[in-house]
C-alpha cells in the first residue's frame, strides 16, 4: 500500500474519531497560545490530521490523492523505496508544520485562535506536483476547462497571499501560501533538474 493511501486512511480515521471526542480535538488542534505558553509543539503536526467537517476532510483528501501519486512515484524513482517515502513525508508533514509557523507568531497571544486541517501539507504536495509537471491540467469549478498547472499555481499564490492579508474569512490562507512555497522550493533541491525541466516545459508550451 502506498504512503499516500496510508496517510489518507489515517487522516480520515483520526478526523472522524475526533468529531465524537472533544477531548482529543482540544488536545490536538493547532492552538498557538498553548504552543507558546505550554510548549505543546506537537500541535504543529497533530492538527494536520484533524478536519472541521466532511466537506473539509473530503476536499483535502481528494486534492491530496490527485496530486500525491506523481510526487510519491517521482521520489521513489529517484531515491529508491525507503528514501523516496521518507522524502515524500518530508514534503507532506513538513508542509503541515512549516505552513503554520507564520500563523503561530501572528496568533500566539490570541487565546481564541484555533486552526486545523492538512491544507498546508496538501498545498506542499500540489506545488511539488506542479514543479514536476507544470503543464498538467487542473479543473477549478466553475471554469469548464482545465488550467495549466503553472498558471493555477501563480493564481493560487496571489489569491492566498491577498486573502491572508485581508483575513476576511475563517480560512488560514497563510498556511496555504507558505505550504505551497515550501513544497515547491524543497522539491527543487530533492529532485535533480526539476527546476530546469519546469522552465523548459513552460518555454515549449504553446497556447494553440
Amino acid at each position: 500500500m502506498s504512503i499516500t493511501i496510508i496517510l489518507i486512511v489515517l487522516t480520515v480515521g483520526i478526523s472522524i474519531y475526533a468529531w465524537s471526542n472533544p477531548d482529543l480535538m482540544g488536545k490536538w488542534i493547532f492552538h498557538p497560545f498553548s504552543v507558546d505558553k505550554y510548549h505543546q509543539y506537537y500541535r504543529f503536526i497533530t492538527s494536520g490530521f484533524l478536519h472541521a467537517d466532511w466537506g473539509h476532510l473530503l476536499f483535502n483528501m481528494f486534492s491530496f490523492y490527485m496530486f500525491a501519486r506523481i510526487v510519491e512515484q517521482t521520489f521513489v524513482n529517484y531515491h529508491g523505496g525507503q528514501n523516496g517515502i521518507l522524502l515524500f513525508l518530508l514534503i507532506y508533514l513538513g508542509g503541515i508544520i512549516v505552513s503554520d509557523i507564520y500563523t503561530y507568531f501572528k496568533q500566539r497571544r490570541n487565546y481564541d485562535y484555533r486552526a486545523l486541517g492538512a491544507s498546508g501539507g496538501v498545498s506542499a504536495i500540489i506545488f511539488s506536483s506542479i514543479l514536476l509537471n507544470p503543464l498538467s491540467g487542473i479543473i477549478i469549478f466553475p471554469i469548464p476547462f482545465p488550467i495549466r498547472g503553472f498558471i493555477f499555481g501563480f493564481l493560487y499564490l496571489v489569491y492566498s497571499y491577498y486573502q491572508g492579508k485581508r483575513m476576511g474569512d475563517n480560512v488560514n490562507h497563510d498556511a496555504h501560501f507558505y505550504g505551497a512555497v515550501y513544497g515547491f522550493v524543497l522539491t527543487i533541491f530533492l529532485v535533480p533538474n526539476a527546476l530546469e525541466n519546469f522552465v523548459s516545459q513552460i518555454q515549449e508550451w504553446q497556447v494553440f
